[in-house]
């Protein structure tokens, strides 16, 4: 009788979907627990999406670190938050009539520079003079420093906007990904590979078009209403996880679970001190995300997140 009771409890537990299974230990696919990306670097002190805030990022810990990609006018992808250089470089004062009208406002398109061009911008010195000659890194010279030391969860920033302008962002993400090695899931077990993006177009190419088997992960900023377990699993055709702003999980917090009966990952973004809301800290808030059972959350403060 124990025998034939022990052997039906393994064939229940054999039948078990893998993608459950992560949920059992309170973290979902592609991660393997609770994990900290650190938002544009450690950016709360450091300039963004630099090497200097990457470099930070790998020294308070974090799990993942996270390059936006812009594209430069010769075709290399580039490490910043904005299609536009004047908010994080001196550009406006070292290229004064290089810039484009729109809204009223002078712009300096990234896609109207050349590689060469960014690299002679100062793009430390905003946020202290300290960090004064920083460059704009490429995307290689990030995987060049964080390779081997942590994973990388790149997004296409604006993929349509550059589409327009002949280049196919995710194909060239997938193009130097490979180049690096990091094109296929557990190609570095050190380097484990996440993309993700606003664009569920651009993830739906990335896998019909590219072959992409990496995990994928869809970005959204608002709760709609739509955001039921039809529509999950929808996206679950394409996406591997949903990482809403940390808002529509505070006010939802029943998305979590709803994507997790999904085999879906929820990652939150971003926990910061400037809009830590109603919490004592930073940290008081990454800890009730935590506890609500999202799997990963975006910080600018690296060094906050609760490791227990």
């Amino acid at each position: 009788m124990l025998v034939r009771l022990s052997f039906c409890l393994a064939c229940v537990v054999s039948m078990i979907p893998l993608a459950r299974a992560g949920e059992k230990s309170g973290v979902m696919a592609p991660y393997t627990k609770r994990t900290l990306i650190a938002h544009r670097g450690a950016s709360a002190y450091a300039p963004e999406h630099t090497l200097p805030a990457y470099r930070l990022a790998l020294e308070q810990g974090a799990d993942f670190v996270e390059p936006d990609l812009q594209i430069t006018q010769d075709g290399v992808l580039v490490c910043l938050h904005d299609s536009r250089l004047e908010r994080t470089t001196d550009v406006a004062s070292r290229f004064p009539d290089r810039f484009r009208m729109e809204g009223g406002k002078k712009v300096w398109p990234v896609v109207d520079f050349k590689l060469a061009e960014i690299k002679t911008l100062d793009a430390g010195i905003r946020k202290d003079k300290k960090f004064a000659g920083t460059r704009v890194p490429t995307l290689q010279e990030m995987i060049d420093l964080v390779k081997g030391k942590a994973g990388i969860i790149p997004e296409t920033k604006g993929p349509e906007l550059y589409a327009a302008r002949g280049f196919d962002m995710g194909k060239m993400l997938m193009d130097v990904l490979r180049s690096n090695g990091l094109d296929r899931p557990g190609a570095d077990a050190r380097t484990p590979v996440i993309i993700q993006s606003f664009s569920l177009e651009s993830l739906k190419k990335l896998r019909q078009e590219q072959g992409c088997k990496l995990p994928l992960v869809y970005l959204f900023g608002t709760a709609n209403g739509l955001e039921t377990a039809e529509w999950l699993k929808k996206l679950k055709e394409t996406a591997d996880g949903i990482a809403p702003r940390k808002t529509v999980i505070h006010d939802h917090p029943e998305l979590i679970r709803l994507a997790h009966e999904q085999g879906m990952s929820v990652t939150v973004w971003t926990c910061n001190e400037q809009q830590k809301g109603r919490f004592a800290s930073v940290q008081a808030e990454m800890q009730h995300l935590l506890d609500l059972g999202v799997d990963a959350i975006f910080t600018d403060n690296p060094d906050q997140f609760p490791r227990k």
